[in-house]
């Protein structure tokens, strides 16, 4: 028989507990967080051009051809744009040509000094249709003249097969309004004004830009082709 003493021993001494029931269960694992690709905001600018015959937007590639692109927005921002003028049509260079021009049509005190030239290999992009494109004699003599492209004209691309190996310097698109340019394109033509190639292709009477001006993103801007696909 157990003591008073042993009874008492035995009864402050704890239970034994299974080694199991004293350790916690292992912490759940947290559910990561979905992964939310990170889109980079679209910063590249728009310009509307309101003309005599409607409004064309157009889309500036200011990262990829800053110097052209700086050029076109200084004659928009300062309000030297209005009033120039498109004036020529290639629809004598026939389907696979087919272009509009358009730049200071009067005092050439408006102009601002000639830019660089910034080459297609340079920039990334290329003369598709709808492309936006700077007019020049040589390189590096550009001023305010710029073509809108109705067609593909590959050959005006600085790596073109047979090319001068420079080109024209893109530096933007149509995103609205290619009916406008369309109308401008098949506009009446001069059978007699122009000289040597520009013969039979300036608009009489030609297209004035009344405004130019910076707008918001289109919501429905399309992705466009001029800057070529990696």
């Amino acid at each position: 028989m157990l003591t008073l003493a042993a009874a008492l021993i035995l009864a402050i001494q704890p239970t034994a507990v299974p080694p199991q029931a004293t350790q916690l269960p292992p912490p759940v694992p947290p559910v990561p967080a979905p992964v939310t690709p990170v889109v980079e905001a679209d910063t590249r600018p728009f310009v509307a051009l309101t003309t005599d015959l409607g409004t064309i937007t157009v889309r500036i590639e200011d990262k990829r051809a800053p110097v052209t692109a700086a050029n076109f927005l200084r004659y928009v921002d300062t309000k030297r744009m209005d009033g120039f003028q498109f004036y020529r049509s290639t629809r004598s260079w026939g389907p696979a040509n087919q272009l509009i021009q358009a730049g200071n049509r009067g005092d050439a005190r408006r102009n601002y000094p000639p830019i660089a030239h910034e080459p297609t290999t340079a920039t990334g992009l290329t003369h598709c249709k709808g492309a936006l494109s700077m007019a020049r004699l040589s390189p590096g003599d550009a001023t305010t003249d710029f073509f809108l492209l109705l067609s593909d004209i590959k050959g005006f691309d600085a790596d073109a097969p047979g090319g001068d190996g420079v080109g024209f310097a893109v530096f933007g698109e149509v995103v609205a309004g290619a009916d406008v340019a369309a109308a401008i394109f098949n506009a009446p033509i001069s059978p007699t004004a122009g000289e040597g190639v520009m013969v039979g292709q300036i608009l009489d009477p030609q297209v004035t830009i009344r405004t130019a001006r910076r707008v918001p993103a289109p919501a429905d801007a399309p992705k466009g082709c001029v800057v070529k696909a990696q």
